[in-house]
């Protein structure tokens, strides 16, 4: 049997292997991939695995994207911290949808569903979207900081904005105090409320009440303010225009 893991934390990724050799201890263990440029290289320089355990929140972005890229017929077993995603999980190929930290008995129980070759009926998939409405969501509330020697929590609603520089990235309140954080922007836009902030471009990920001015711009496009912010070239594409304009009617 073969089994890869796509996994950018190896704590999570040594973990989860010694899970797996519990039931499979003859099984050939690839990986672990923690990127998804390195597992779409992967599998499509690879035969298939029989089974992929797979994190949801890699070093470059959402795991999905290797599922829209390369066709895949393996089932997959989806490992994450956060539970907002397991009905877009259910629809590639998965049998199953860990939460972290996995507990054992869970991941026997996505083992039983592999080797019994069960699909997730309706039945479950309605309660899954019943306990992940909007109603109940699993958003940060506070995000963990360092600041010289000094470690703190700041919580989301005193967050401006977050942008990216030099692939490093960072969080300014509204006071305009900056903090870098250990996680992409892509990861953060994953962990916040999509109905409190926007991905405006690549570099800003801004919140409804960080922005001071909305202009037009050419070809289309729009020009954003933010309040302290000393970038004023901060443009939104013609492809992010509706939703933003969305965004901001809802």
């Amino acid at each position: 049997m073969r089994i890869l893991i796509i996994e950018d934390e190896k704590p999570a990724a040594n973990l989860l292997i010694k899970l797996i050799k519990l039931h499979y201890p003859a099984a050939q263990i690839f990986g672990n991939l923690d990127s998804i440029t390195k597992s779409v290289q992967w599998l499509s320089t690879n035969s298939h695995p029989d089974l992929i355990f797979c994190d949801i929140l890699l070093a470059d972005g959402i795991s999905f994207e290797i599922f829209e890229k390369v066709h895949l017929s393996t089932p997959v077993i989806f490992t994450t911290a956060f539970d907002q995603y397991a009905i877009k999980a259910f629809q590639v190929n998965a049998i199953d949808y860990l939460l972290k930290p996995i507990d054992p008995k869970d991941l026997a129980r996505a083992v039983d569903k592999y080797k019994a070759n069960r699909i997730p009926s309706l039945l479950e998939i309605d309660v899954l979207k019943s306990l992940l409405s909007h109603n109940n969501p699993s958003y940060k509330s506070r995000f963990l900081v360092k600041f010289g020697d000094k470690i703190q929590s700041v919580p989301v609603d005193q967050i401006s904005f977050f942008y990216s520089e030099e692939r490093v990235t960072f969080l300014q309140t509204y006071e305009g105090k900056k903090y870098v954080i250990d996680h992409t922007l892509e990861q953060t836009e994953a962990q916040v409320n999509p109905a409190d902030f926007f991905r405006i471009n690549r570099k800003f990920l801004c919140s409804m009440k960080s922005i001071d001015g909305i202009f037009a711009y050419s070809n289309s496009r729009l020009k954003v303010k933010l309040k302290n912010c000393p970038d004023q070239d901060i443009l939104i594409s013609r492809e992010k225009v509706s939703d933003f304009k969305s965004w901001l009617d809802q």
